[in-house]
């Protein structure tokens, strides 16, 4: 799907998010070519484009210290949502994925390619420890890219990392617990941030009361409990809702009871849908807002057109008036004939962190990378805003200090609790389209 760019005061141009489609294939060694599915970073659909530079896909590599073999490729793994509930998140990130890989391999990392291996979580914490298990103890990675869900991402850490030298990087997780473990890198900010904008957002456009529903688990307890602090206002209801479920009118009625005016979601796209049709079959109307997990294409596509309208929502947001951001969006259009998303963004930024790492070590260990994946995109070193100009500082002798990599995404400078710095933008449904209409720096 197309997004048009807005003018604001500011003269920003804003970026576009849009949601999942599908993604062929469940696990595996994830090359760079894309085999034609139709899972992307968020848009409507594929194009059947390979995005490869034509890696070589190796699936064998345990993870070793890295000898001058040059065939040999370096192989880490990434742990994604590519079933369940939040397959329409994880579908995203390929795209991202795929285009990094291509500008890391078309230069090389000490002679050497990047091959990612991944294992799907099927969107639940027991998936995304099996399939962590079978990357880090029988592959031997040494870093590992997961996950989507914020609880998955922890039950990785928990089982499976923590302990180890191993490097984990998330890739999607906004939840805010994971501050809590700073051994627990992520690329996309802290959903407090977002928290802190709702509440904003919503008492800036008048409203003094609100209905409140978040879905059951980790991610929506968290970010609900921090809007809840950041809410001066009213809560007239609160309650959360399981996913997976055929119906939420019960939710439904009662938002509609307690007399509230403003409604805010914090539930995924499939359970999101659902409440939609609810609404607008049983004639209620409010003021909707949501967190970011509410957009996307798969709510569009399955709800009735004007049922949303005038919804806002807050999304995590690359800086796109940046020009290493418009680079990116340019190549990406280039490859895939669409624009890409924030979390694409933040998927490529994975892939980019993890080659400097790997190239400013010492050896191909998790000790060694956990030594530099900080330091590559700290504040001391050069600012540089690609693999290419990075790697030739390294090539040149420079050490992890001696980069400063400002990612597509953001800075990324991690702070003592590995979290970056965060940028959000406000998304208002507009003739059942999300169009960008604010931006905010975290």
């Amino acid at each position: 799907m197309s997004r048009d760019s807005m003018d604001l005061t500011d003269r920003r141009t804003l970026l576009k998010l849009t949601g999942g489609a599908g993604l062929v294939g469940l696990a595996g060694c994830l090359s760079t070519t894309d085999d034609g599915g139709d899972g992307d970073d968020g848009s409507d659909g594929s194009d059947g484009s390979d995005g490869s530079d034509g890696s070589d896909g190796d699936d064998g590599s345990d993870g070793s210290d890295g000898d001058d073999d040059s065939t040999e490729a370096y192989e880490i793994g990434m742990v994604d949502s590519q079933t369940g509930s939040l397959s329409s998140f994880g579908e995203r990130n390929q795209r991202g994925v795929n285009l990094a890989l291509q500008h890391v391999n078309e230069i090389g990392i000490n002679d050497r390619e990047l091959d990612i291996s991944v294992e799907d979580s099927e969107s639940e914490n027991q998936g995304g420890i099996a399939a962590a298990q079978k990357l880090v103890n029988q592959d031997g990675v040494p870093f590992l890219i997961g996950a989507v869900g914020s609880g998955v991402s922890l039950a990785i850490y928990e089982s499976v990392v923590e302990g180890t030298d191993v490097v984990q990087l998330s890739q999607n997780s906004t939840g805010l617990e994971l501050t809590d473990f700073p051994g627990l890198l992520r690329m996309s900010p802290s959903g407090l941030s977002q928290a802190n904008a709702l509440a904003d957002l919503i008492a800036e456009d008048g409203y003094d009361e609100v209905a409140l529903t978040y879905v059951n688990n980790d991610y929506g307890q968290s970010l609900a409990d921090a809007f809840v602090d950041a809410w001066e206002g009213e809560i007239a209801y609160e309650n959360s809702h399981d996913g997976d479920q055929s119906s939420y009118s019960g939710v439904i009625s009662e938002m509609d009871s307690s007399d509230a005016e403003a409604w805010l979601f914090i539930t995924y796209q499939a359970e999101f849908a659902t409440m939609v049709n609810e609404v607008f079959s049983s004639g209620y109307e409010a003021q909707f807002y949501g967190a970011d997990s509410v957009s996307g294409d798969d709510v569009l596509e399955n709800t009735p057109e004007g049922s949303m309208d005038g919804m806002k929502i807050v999304v995590p947001s690359a800086p796109v008036e940046e020009e290493n951001y418009q680079t990116f969006a340019s190549a990406f259009e280039d490859e895939y004939d669409r624009q890409p998303t924030s979390w694409a963004a933040y998927a490529y930024d994975c892939v980019i962190n993890a080659a400097l790492a790997i190239q400013a070590a010492d050896e191909f260990t998790g000790e060694a990378l956990q030594d530099t994946v900080r330091r590559v995109s700290g504040p001391d070193g050069e600012e540089v805003t690609s693999f290419e100009a990075a790697s030739e500082i390294l090539a040149d002798g420079g050490g992890p200090d001696d980069v400063d990599y400002q990612g597509v995404s953001g800075p990324i400078d991690f702070d003592e609790n590995g979290d970056p710095i965060g940028f959000l933008q406000v998304q208002e449904v507009q003739d059942h389209d999300y169009e960008g209409i604010d931006f905010i720096e975290g």
